[in-house]
């Protein structure tokens, strides 16, 4: 088409040279926007006679409006520098390109020698350059722009207006965007729109819901942006009822047309824990892109139906669909919940084959390695890793402390300060648990004084696990005073603190702490009954414990699991009621583990009785022959009555079985170092 045009203007041009004839001919360009390809054959009129126009100022500016309508802001540009005289049409138009095509700099740039140059900007100006300072963040140039308009005395239009709104807002100065959009006579859609998703973006979801209603009672109707903008507020508040009363105000055909709106429905919906309801407008979408299953994948993950997660991804994979970085950032904690290490390999191949870098992703990755017990794994990607945060940091912290490699926890931990990473709360409350298994006290009073210094000392998860690190260091006194000192308590809290009663043999002080438990209106759960129980035993409580048993069931309604049956198999045989503890083990409905029979010959030794010492142990070698524990304590009840034939016996059927005595180990802490002293072995020095 736009050939044909040219062979009938062209000629045209050529022979009357007409002015007009050349504006209309660029007018055509600028419709078809196709120029560009027939860029020789323009630039042969163009230059035919530019003489003749070089002072037309008209002229040019549709020639950089060509250039801009055709994508080519650079030969827009060259014009503008080129020309002799240029006039507010010029610059408007030069500005308002750079900011359309992602140049915002440029266009604060141009919007200040434009001013230098003595030109006064107007309406169109401000319209373009405030989208740009909005966009750079440039608050003091936006608010300089928003002055001079007032000392100009220039009445703000809503486009204006609506522009300064949105440049405050992004500025993250909702305070001054609210003021110029209390001062608008008049306000459009765009206006409140603004407003809406300045409150939204900026965090205020509750007055984003606020204006969305005194939006709507001024009469406008909202439009797919404002929805867009708003269901994501109602997503973060959990305003599950009003998310509905909007979905409701659709119809099904303005949903399901607009995926967008589709899929900020579905995310409300998954967000707010109404899953089904995500899933049902999900299946009725015709069309979905990445983001669509982002959303439902995102919110099965959320609610920890991984299982469910996974089978979307998928189902996403055979729509084919390509997975983004968001995709696998919301897949791989799934994988780590389900310990499915084999699909996160999977997963990691694909992100490798992908070429997708992201410290976000690097992380997920370590963490689902880590909880998949892949620690090694998690160590490689950890190592590979460019850059690292302190979540990055945290994610290998806690992958050691929850695999039992609490050494490397702490080594791990001290590598991150010696890189100038600073811990946070996360990191405390997954190193505070390795310094209370490895007895580490001076470490972690140490972390104690970083936490105070930082003010965090109140923080529920943190307090609980200070607690806790005390009272497993031996330290009960501490960890009573900080206890004491919280300003408010969970059933964790509590748990911590009965726990640290009981292991430290204050039995009373245990039972008294969870007679408190219960006065303060907290329930207690299977970890509280089962430090009781341990307490009760300890202190030789039978019936104490017994009754503690029975409440489990009635009044809490807990169904004791095979810890609490071990603690009564416990309670009764360390108290000497061997026949009861058969009787007990008999009628339990679960079937005794190796730990159960192991509470039992430890009582045969103590109350010597050596016909069912040999009887459990003889259970124990067919549960668990490479358990050494059960032979020593069969031997040692044998060599305390004497019988040395036994003995004997006994550590020749060890040898026999290729069964050693584990060494005993034990961790001193001095100088901020904890010696690790084994049997048979030298001390091994781990620094902290």
């Amino acid at each position: 088409m736009l050939k044909g045009v040219l062979r009938i203007l062209l000629p045209i041009h050529n022979a009357t040279g007409d002015f007009s004839t050349n504006l209309q001919l660029l007018h055509t360009c600028i419709f078809l926007k196709n120029a560009l390809s027939q860029e020789k054959e323009i630039q042969s009129f163009l230059s035919l006679r530019r003489s003749a126009f070089a002072s037309r100022t008209s002229f040019h500016n549709n020639l950089i409006n060509m250039y801009v309508k055709c994508g080519s802001l650079v030969d827009a540009r060259k014009v503008f520098d080129h020309m002799k005289e240029q006039d507010i049409i010029s610059w408007n138009t030069i500005i308002a390109a750079c900011r359309r095509h992602g140049h915002p700099h440029e266009a604060v740039t141009l919007f200040q020698q434009m001013q230098r140059t003595g030109f006064q900007p107007d309406q169109f100006t401000f319209a373009s350059v405030l989208p740009a300072c909005a966009k750079l963040g440039a608050f003091d140039q936006g608010m300089d722009i928003h002055q001079s308009i007032k000392d100009r005395g220039i009445p703000l239009n809503v486009v204006v207006s609506t522009a300064l709104i949105d440049m405050y807002a992004k500025c993250g100065s909702m305070n001054k965007a609210r003021e110029v959009f209390d001062e608008m006579p008049e306000r459009d859609v765009f206006s409140w729109n603004a407003m809406v998703v300045g409150y939204a973006q900026n965090g205020f979801v509750d007055k984003a819901l606020e204006t969305f209603k005194q939006m709507q009672l001024a009469g406008v109707k909202p439009d797919s942006t404002t929805f867009a903008s708003i269901l994501p507020a109602c997503a973060r508040m959990g305003a599950l009822e009003q998310g509905m009363d909007i979905h409701q105000s659709l119809t099904d055909r303005e949903v399901l047309s607009d995926v967008v709106l589709a899929t900020a429905l579905v995310d409300m919906y998954a967000k707010c824990r109404s899953i089904e309801k995500a899933r049902e407008l999900f299946d009725k979408m015709p069309k979905r892109n990445v983001v669509s299953w982002n959303a439902m994948i995102v919110g099965y993950a959320q609610i920890g139906l991984a299982e469910k997660a996974l089978e979307t991804f998928k189902q996403m994979q055979l729509a084919g669909v390509m997975p983004d970085s968001t995709t696998f950032a919301s897949i791989l904690p799934a994988c780590a919940k389900m310990g499915a290490v084999e699909q996160g390999m999977g997963i990691h191949q694909n992100i490798k084959d992908r070429g997708i870098s992201s410290d976000i992703l690097a992380t997920a990755l370590v963490d689902m390695y880590a909880k998949c017990g892949s620690i090694d794994k998690a160590q490689e990607v950890f190592d590979k890793m460019p850059r690292r945060n302190v979540v990055s940091w945290n994610a290998m912290i806690a992958g050691y402390a929850q695999n039992g490699f609490v050494e490397r926890a702490l080594e791990t931990f001290r590598q991150m300060q010696l890189t100038g990473v600073k811990p946070d709360s996360t990191t405390f409350a997954s190193i505070l648990p390795a310094c209370a298994k490895m007895g580490a006290l001076e470490q972690g009073m140490d972390i104690h004084q970083s936490i105070n210094d930082r003010g965090i000392s109140s923080d529920l998860i943190l307090a609980t696990a200070l607690v806790d690190m005390y009272a497993k260091c031996g330290s009960i006194y501490k960890a009573r005073e900080l206890f004491d000192k919280m300003p408010q308590r969970n059933l964790v809290s509590w748990n911590a603190m009965i726990a640290g009663y009981a292991q430290n043999g204050f039995c009373k002080d245990a039972l008294e702490t969870f007679e408190l438990m219960k006065h303060s209106g907290t329930y207690p759960d299977i970890v509280s009954f089962a430090c009781v129980l341990r307490a009760c035993s300890l202190a030789g409580l039978v019936d104490k414990g017994c009754t503690y048993f029975n409440h489990m069931n009635d009044p809490y309604c807990i169904t004791p699991t095979i810890d609490h049956y071990g603690c009564m198999v416990d309670l009764l045989a360390r108290a000497g009621y061997l026949e009861e503890t058969l009787n007990f083990i008999i009628k339990m409905p679960v079937k005794p583990v190796v730990d159960v029979w192991m509470c039992v010959l430890g009582a045969c030794r103590l109350h010597m009785n050596i016909g069912l010492g040999a009887f459990t142990a003889m259970l124990l070698f067919d549960l668990d022959p490479e358990n050494s524990a059960a032979y020593v304590l069969l031997s040692n009840i044998y060599a305390e009555v004497g019988r040395w034939g036994e003995v004997q016996m006994v550590r020749r059927l060890m040898k026999d079985r290729g069964i050693k005595k584990i060494p005993g180990c034990s961790w001193i802490e001095g100088h901020k170092m904890v010696h690790a002293f084994c049997v048979g072995e030298g001390s091994q020095t781990q620094g902290i």
